[in-house]
């Protein structure tokens, strides 16, 4: 349950209204998206939002399924339960597999090991890793 009522479509006005209808045609879905809804409650974050993942989503060196894949591997270390569905979806229809999935949630699942080891032994960064650029 969230903390705050969502915006429903039907009660949505102006500027909302209109992110909403954006949102939509640019998911290619028919419905709003609970976290849209939600994220309505205050229109200049929704706005932002939506816009910087307009930003960050855009075809790029990396494609859209590989962004989605990224985003899919954050949300799970995240533990965001709607963030991992979403990003499945979305991955889902750009071609992702049962077998992607296992191997990318397979990597997650190790470098999150790896990294609490390397935090918790508090290992020093070698020097040929310092100066990578």
């Amino acid at each position: 349950m969230t903390t705050v009522k969502m915006v429903e479509y039907e009660d949505a006005e102006g500027e909302v209204k209109a992110l909403f209808d954006e949102i939509m045609a640019a998911r290619e879905i028919d419905f709003v998206p609970n976290v849209w809804k939600t994220l309505a409650t205050h229109p200049p974050t929704l706005r932002r939002i939506w816009d910087g993942l307009g930003v960050v989503m855009a075809p790029g060196r990396l494609d859209r399924l590989t962004k989605e894949m990224i985003a899919i591997a954050v949300s799970a270390t995240n533990g965001c339960e709607y963030c991992v569905a979403s990003h499945t979806g979305a991955a889902r229809k750009l071609g992702m597999d049962d077998e992607m999935l296992g191997e990318l949630m397979a990597v997650v699942g190790m470098f999150n090991q790896t990294n609490r080891l390397a935090t918790g032994y508090q290992i020093e960064i070698d020097a040929q890793y310092k100066d990578t650029g």
